[in-house]
């Protein structure tokens, strides 16, 4: 499903965050940065771990770590939270998906309003009540 402009601006928000890892700590940190500790595994290219879940904070990090000449690594994945699936369905657009379910809804509710008019109309009641005797015989 395509997604909407509303769609990607919600997983930029909400749902994505960037990952950086380093082989050494920068001197400071910028303001929305997170560490996280890597696991010591024998070969692992790099040691530090670095979480933002913004882009601004992520892109301060990046150009604090180009300044600094370190070399580093990043990626954007998902976040690991319960509202990451209703946001961000995969394959899906929850936007569409809401229209859909206000179009479903309104039909509906007309019909129903629809069907209840004709139900407290006497006349048609009337001429209901004579068809069903009518198939009885």
């Amino acid at each position: 499903m395509q997604l909407t402009p509303f769609d990607r601006w919600l997983r930029e928000k909400f749902v994505y965050q960037t990952h950086v890892l380093t082989l050494r700590p920068p001197p400071s940190l910028p303001k929305g940065i997170r560490t996280a500790n890597l696991p010591d595994a024998q070969g692992a290219r790099y040691k530090h771990l670095f979480i933002a879940r913004s882009g601004k904070a992520a892109d301060a990090l990046i150009r604090q770590l180009k300044a600094d000449g370190q070399m580093f690594m990043t990626r954007v994945v998902d976040r690991d939270a319960w509202f990451v699936p209703l946001i961000a369905p995969k394959g899906k657009s929850p936007t569409w998906w809401l229209i859909s379910a206000l179009l479903i809804s309104a039909s509906v509710l007309c019909a129903l309003h629809y069907l209840r008019d004709l139900v407290e109309d006497p006349v048609f009641r009337d001429n209901f009540m004579k068809s069903i005797e009518t198939m009885k015989g």
